[in-house]
């Protein structure tokens, strides 16, 4: 609530709270949630990268856990779109478009995961968006 109400800093303070608490021995479905809105209160675009890369690397890191939760695996699974969304537009922020198009492309092939549903269909628009943006450069 705080990020979407504007207050980024005590949004980051918080979240950086809570991901001292989870650690690397945390969860992976909570790793790359919270990893993934810690990203989106950064000011700074390398910082936002640097978070986007730790919620990829949470949602793609191995788990017994997460392979014995089919059901939070199919989660995980879903936040991928997303994910490399995220990912695509930082590298446009810092202005690195080949890198940039590797993750695009990766959250294309990745929406056969998404829902038809207002969720998988805003992430398929964002990546139709993002895609047109790119070109344009």
């Amino acid at each position: 609530m705080l990020l979407h109400g504007g207050d980024r800093e005590e949004a980051r303070l918080r979240f950086a709270s809570i991901w001292a608490e989870i650690s690397d021995a945390g969860d992976a479905l909570h790793r790359c949630t919270l990893a993934h809105y810690m990203a989106d209160a950064q000011d700074d675009p390398a910082d936002e990268l640097a978070w986007d890369l730790r919620a990829l690397d949470a949602a793609e890191g191995p788990s017994e856990e997460r392979t014995a939760r089919h059901e939070q695996s199919l989660a995980v699974r879903a936040f991928y779109p997303s994910l490399h969304l995220n990912l695509a537009a930082d590298y446009i922020k810092l202005r690195h478009p080949e890198a940039a198009r590797v993750h695009l492309d990766r959250a294309r092939a990745a929406t056969d995961a998404l829902a038809d549903d207002g969720y998988g269909n805003g992430v398929r628009a964002a990546i139709d968006r993002l895609e047109r943006a790119l070109g344009a450069d």
